[in-house]
């Protein structure tokens, strides 16, 4: 009985992919918000090495570090919040939808081509 429980419970594809999109979605965002933390425990550590452990205090190198860090987050937000919502999902599946209508072309016009160069070869094909 289980068996056919779970035959009755089968995801319908396009539901399927969707969840699949959210839980890759759950998984940037979550990426993103552990590197902030991991930021700003660097940010402090290079704080505390330059300031308080005195390691290098003649120039204040940790802003560079922290500049350059905080440069790499703010790419890294850019990427989930605004890049990935605009070439996501729908920009994905109208892609894939192109190119494969440019092969199903090209492969009806090389059809074509096959006919007109070597007529006696379809003809064969036909009879068969």
């Amino acid at each position: 009985m289980n068996s056919e429980n779970k035959q009755d419970q089968k995801i319908p594809l396009e539901q399927h992919e969707q969840l699949e999109y959210a839980q890759k979605r759950i998984l940037q965002k979550k990426r993103l918000y552990q590197h902030f933390v991991i930021f700003l425990v660097g940010a402090l550590f290079l704080v505390i090495l330059n300031k308080v452990l005195k390691y290098g205090e003649a120039y204040d190198w940790y802003l560079w570090g922290i500049l350059l860090w905080m440069f790499l987050l703010v790419i890294h937000t850019v990427n989930v919040f605004i890049l990935h919502p605009f070439m996501g999902q729908e920009w994905e599946r109208s892609q894939r939808e192109r190119l494969v209508k440019k092969q199903r072309q090209r492969i009806s016009e090389l059809q074509k081509e096959m006919e007109r160069d070597f007529p006696m070869a379809t003809k064969h094909k036909k009879k068969v």
